[in-house]
């Protein structure tokens, strides 16, 4: 295979490009790839490898890169990002996942919108409506993602690191992504995106700014890591935030009447089969959260045929089921956390 060319050394670029990866396979070469061909070439490339068993390493030197390694299997990648971080030299710091593909334009566009305003604490972008992988399940999870970060507001109080770039001097001040809160994929981004807003600072969702995501996602570990890994711990992050219950992207208002709605058409579901008439009522509920959600389902059907669209709804609903049992066990858990801390307070006064 022929070898890429190496890469020119900047010693102050614009951008640092920073890609953790475990084991990454085809999907980060293509990655490595699609960087490399873009028109924007201000930029160092820092990979960082957390583990990996395959040959995520010697690709990326291959392709001219700067290669750490966080010295210990799965750390994650917020503690790979932030070892990027620490030898970076660019004005900015940009994230990007080693299962996404950036276009010829992505850097281009995000590298304008930096300079364009440099009040810009933090810019991210969005998967395409064209994701690689092509089961169901990964189409209706990287649609709706899209969906999601094209409809939200452009002044974000939120941040993703699978394509977003923030100032290397916040990043640093902050103390770059709480590892210790998030030892594996998370919402460490999210979690990042919130102390930059509590600290006064201005972030951007900037639409044209795209990449492609290869992950094949399937049932099981997307409900997995929906409930576990993003459900519950954003649950526990609202409630401690300062800032409390943020209306943006998937914290809408629609969406939490969407939340109430599913579990009432549940119950109507199971009282249908004791009582006849709950069936009318079924049929209200149903009809309400087709209204509720009229605009993603539209928007479906217009990127897929009418039966991807009818699955599509049947998942979105049973995302809400399991949304709403993550703010359950969420709430729990925090107030057992807070009831433990107000418990340790407690004792400690007694004590003395």
């Amino acid at each position: 295979m022929r070898q890429p060319a190496p890469l020119k050394a900047l010693s102050h670029p614009f951008l640092s490009i920073v890609v953790p990866v475990y084991n990454g396979g085809e999907a980060f070469r293509a990655c490595l790839s699609a960087i490399r061909r873009s028109h924007f070439q201000n930029w160092e490339l820092i990979v960082v490898d957390d583990g990996s068993s395959d040959r995520s390493a010697q690709i990326a030197s291959e392709f001219g890169a700067t290669v750490l390694s966080t010295h210990q299997s799965q750390s994650g990648p917020g503690f790979a990002r932030n070892v990027g971080a620490q030898v970076a030299k660019g004005q900015y710091l940009c994230f990007i996942d080693a299962d996404c593909e950036v276009n010829s334009q992505t850097l281009n566009r995000l590298a304008e919108v930096l300079r364009k305003d440099l009040t810009l604490d933090a810019v991210f972008g969005s998967y395409d409506d064209a994701p690689k992988a092509t089961n169901f399940v990964a189409q209706y999870k990287n649609l709706l993602h899209h969906y999601t970060h094209q409809t939200g507001c452009e002044d974000a109080s939120t941040f993703w690191a699978g394509c977003g770039a923030v100032k290397r001097s916040t990043f640093l001040a902050l103390g770059g992504f709480d590892t210790q809160r998030y030892s594996r994929p998370s919402i460490e981004d999210i979690d990042l995106g919130y102390r930059i807003k509590q600290a006064g600072g201005k972030i951007l969702l900037a639409k044209q700014v795209q990449v492609k995501h290869h992950k094949a996602w399937k049932l099981n570990s997307l409900i997995k890591t929906d409930l576990f890994d993003r459900g519950i711990p954003w649950t526990q992050l609202l409630l401690d935030s300062r800032s409390g219950m943020i209306n943006d992207l998937n914290l809408q208002v629609s969406s939490r009447l969407s939340v109430v709605a599913v579990y009432l058409l549940l119950l109507l579901g199971l009282s249908s089969f004791y009582s006849p008439q709950a069936v009318w009522g079924l049929l209200l509920v149903a009809i309400a959260l087709l209204i509720l959600n009229q605009d993603v389902y539209r928007f479906f059907r217009q990127k897929r045929d009418l039966s991807f669209t009818l699955k599509a709804i049947l998942m979105h609903w049973l995302y809400y089921i399991y949304s709403g049992l993550a703010f359950l066990i969420g709430n729990y858990l925090h107030w057992q956390e807070k009831l433990g801390k107000d418990r340790a307070v407690t004792k400690t006064l007694f004590d003395h």
